[in-house]
């Protein structure tokens, strides 16, 4: 899993934010937001420290979950972070 947790940390980076990222925190986060929600795409919002702002696009299936791209929204810029490219 530990791979997991820094592709995600990898993939924010490479999109240009500079901010704090935990890979591991990302994937608990999204794990218990999408738990007992049926099949279907969703948007989530969590609002992290310093007036940042994480949106996720999830598609969640029977079995699995796919992260489609996560949008960071600072006061000052938005960074768009792609994982189905």
């Amino acid at each position: 899993m530990e791979e997991l947790y820094k592709a995600i940390e990898n993939k924010i980076r490479e999109a240009g934010y500079s901010g704090v990222v935990n890979g591991e925190e990302i994937y608990d986060e999204i794990c218990e937001e999408i738990e007992e929600k049926e099949v279907g795409s969703y948007i989530f919002m969590s609002k992290k420290e310093d007036n940042v702002l994480f949106e996720y696009k999830i598609d969640v299936m029977e079995e699995e979950f796919n992260l489609s791209y996560i949008d960071i929204h600072t006061p000052v810029s938005k960074y768009h972070v792609d994982f189905d490219a």
